[in-house]
């Protein structure tokens, strides 16, 4: 976290930055398992997908070798966001000797914040992932049956949805294991980690851990387990809204994106009219996707 200080006297502020930076009991980042986070240069950035070719034709004898052109596929713009917010320390509380008491305990609030905010900002492209108006580069929702590729629709979801079980797990898997490029070629990701809400952190456990097949008299292995479909394991994210609505994140690259524009800035002022002290954070970024590929799931059947 970076902090700027400006030109901040150092007998006052220091106790109020150390605070905004100190870890608080809250949950350990999650975004950043949920994406991948890159730095942004620009205030949007485009996610260009490029469509390869597709199968390579028989060359009848004495024919001329037949040429296809690298097409532009799906193009997703992300536009950073800001997001700032501040607190103040007012003069008579200084004179009162307060300062010490409220500006660490603010900064402690604002800091969290912060890092709530992000969290909340971030899930949200979860959340929204079958809700209409909140769209990729194909028009189509995170999580659809109908993906637009150069070859007909691909789909990432269950055509009907379902709750968390073995049954719908292992379909999403199926749908993974068979995915397929823009040119309809079979390609090789491989699921990485299963998200889920916190009601089902249990039966998430339970699927991924048993020797055998999870709530059954069937003495027959648990082929999730057995065939190491989760290497990244279980992941249970705190601030996922859906109770039931699953997901299966795979090393599919260029997916799930968080771009930060600007770092965490912790930045100290003085008002002369009221001669309060000012502090304020200040941070951009956006999340987003492009490849729909590295998030295949269900939204439940509730």
């Amino acid at each position: 976290m970076a902090i700027n200080t400006g030109s901040v006297p150092k007998a006052v502020v220091p106790g109020v930055m150390i605070w905004f930076g100190r870890q608080y009991k809250a949950f350990e980042p999650q975004y950043t398992r949920c994406f991948e986070v890159k730095p942004s240069s620009r205030a949007w950035e485009e996610i260009v997908e490029l469509t390869g070719f597709g199968l390579v034709p028989v060359k009848p004898q004495g024919e001329n070798s037949k040429y296809e052109d690298e097409l532009q596929g799906i193009t997703h713009s992300l536009t950073n966001v800001a997001y700032s917010l501040g607190f103040q320390v007012t003069r008579e509380e200084r004179d009162d000797n307060l300062y010490d008491i409220v500006g660490p305990r603010r900064a402690k609030a604002l800091a969290f914040s912060f890092r709530t905010t992000k969290e909340i900002v971030h899930a949200n492209i979860y959340n929204r992932a079958v809700t209409a108006g909140y769209t990729g580069g194909d028009g189509k929702t995170l999580l659809a049956t109908d993906h637009v590729t150069s070859v007909g629709s691909q789909a990432n979801k269950l055509s009907t949805a379902a709750d968390l079980c073995e049954s719908s797990v292992e379909d999403v898997l199926v749908l993974v294991m068979t995915a397929k490029n823009s040119k309809g070629l079979q390609i090789a990701i491989k699921p990485q980690m299963l998200l889920v809400h916190p009601n089902e952190a249990f039966e998430a456990e339970r699927l991924y851990k048993s020797q055998l097949q999870s709530e059954t008299g069937n003495n027959a292995v648990n082929a999730i387990r057995s065939m190491g479909m989760f290497p990244k394991g279980v992941m249970v994210n705190n601030y996922f809204d859906d109770t039931d609505q699953f997901f299966v994140r795979t090393d599919c690259p260029e997916g799930m994106i968080s771009l930060q524009r600007a770092k965490m800035e912790f930045k100290r002022d003085n008002a002369f009219d009221s001669d309060n002290d000012k502090f304020k954070g200040y941070e951009r970024y956006i999340p987003g996707w492009g490849d729909f590929r590295q998030v295949y799931g269900s939204e439940g059947a509730g």
